[in-house]
Order: structure tokens, then C-alpha cells, then sequence
């Protein structure tokens, strides 16, 4: 992960944030989509630190914070669906084999993603989008298995809409102190995780009692 520093003069510069800044400034909210698609394409590139600078740009008056929102899920969804067409075109040898070339990243990211793909499915795909690493990796199996478009591109656009939205917020409310976002994300994709472990239980609940009452009748 990159590493980020409080700046002095309370703007980000320099590094990740003055890059992601200075292309938002110059484009807008292109700009902004092509950041956070990045997080996608490039999973070391922290959806965590690259959002709430949206939300920082849109403080600025650089573009509203709606457009913000708007781009940055573009963004997402775009950079998801060029991670779900290789999954399907290069299939799950290749796939690994590329992933493997990836800079800072372990094969073993993806297989602990597309075993989560295979336990959770859709659920997964929704989820996915708000939890580090699987975010990026969570649409290469979706593509593997030929998951249905239409369904991975709804799951893909919810989920990185509530995402984006928490932390494009949040940049935007601190303003300055953007960077205080990254300290306390963690708690917020804990919670995506519990939730996750919740909804897979309930699931599994609701299979059981539906086995016993067959097995009644």
C-alpha cells in the first residue's frame, strides 16, 4: 500500500494524492474516473485514499460533489467490467498466470477471492466491492465463470455506488484532513465483512429448515 502523509500546509501533494489531484484538477470528472478505475486494474492503488481525494477535489469546487459521486462509480464500474472480459477471455490459468506479474500481489489473493466467488456468488460480487484486494480481484472469477453481465454489472454498480458514497463523503466533509479517512476505514470494511458472514449464515439457516420441512412432507 502506498503510504500517505498529512501535508503542512493541509494540501495533499506530492506522491499518489498529488497525481490524483493534479488529473482531477486538469480533467474533471474524467479525471476521477480514470483514478479509481485504476484501483481496479491496479489493486496497490488504495480505493481508500484515491476517493476521499474526489471528495477533497469536489471541496475545492473543482467539480460538484454529485459529479464526484457520478465519475468515480463510472470509474469503478468500467475499471470492474475490463477485469471481468479478461476473466472470461483469458479463462483461470491465464488468469492466474497474470496475476501472478502483477506488482505486490500474490496469486494467492486471487484464489482466496475466487473461493469466496464459489461459496458466495452473487453476494460476493456485491460485497466484494467494498472490501480491499477483492474489490479489484472479485470481477476475474465473476468473469471466469461467465457470470450473467446484466446481474455482475447491477451488483458491481450497487456496490461501488456505497462505497464510493461513504468515502467520497467523507473526503468531502473533512476537506483538508481528507487523509484522516484511511485511519478509520478499517472499521467500515469490517463491517461489510460481518455483514457478509451474517447474510452467508442466514443462507445457510434457510437451506436447513427447507431440507427439514421437505424431509417432513
Amino acid at each position: 500500500m502506498f503510504s500517505v502523509v498529512a501535508p503542512a500546509a493541509h494540501e495533499p501533494v506530492g506522491g499518489l494524492a498529488g497525481w490524483a489531484v493534479g488529473l482531477m484538477e486538469s480533467l474533471g470528472g474524467v479525471g476521477a474516473a480514470v483514478v479509481v478505475g485504476l484501483d481496479n486494474l491496479f489493486p496497490p492503488i488504495p480505493s481508500e485514499i484515491v476517493l476521499p481525494l474526489a471528495g477533497f477535489s469536489a471541496a475545492r469546487g473543482v467539480f460538484s460533489l454529485g459529479e464526484a459521486l457520478f465519475w468515480t462509480t463510472v470509474g469503478s464500474v468500467v475499471g470492474a467490467v475490463v477485469v471481468y472480459l479478461a476473466g472470461m477471455l483469458l479463462g483461470r490459468e491465464r488468469t492466474r498466470t497474470l496475476v501472478a506479474k502483477i506488482p505486490l500481489v500474490q496469486v494467492s489473493d486471487f484464489d482466496r477471492t475466487e473461493k469466496w466467488f464459489a461459496e458466495h456468488g452473487a453476494k460476493a460480487v456485491f460485497f466484494g466491492r467494498m472490501v480491499p484486494l477483492f474489490r479489484s480481484f472479485i470481477s476475474l472469477p465473476a468473469g471466469v465463470e461467465r457470470m450473467g453481465f446484466a446481474k455482475f454489472l447491477l451488483l458491481t454498480t450497487l456496490g461501488s455506488l456505497i462505497w464510493n458514497t461513504v468515502f467520497v463523503g467523507a473526503g468531502y466533509l473533512l476537506g483538508a484532513n481528507w487523509y484522516l479517512v484511511d485511519e478509520y476505514a478499517g472499521v467500515f470494511q469490517k463491517a461489510v465483512l460481518a455483514a457478509v458472514v451474517l447474510a452467508a449464515g442466514w443462507f445457510v439457516v434457510i437451506r436447513l429448515r427447507e431440507r427439514r420441512s421437505a424431509r417432513a412432507r
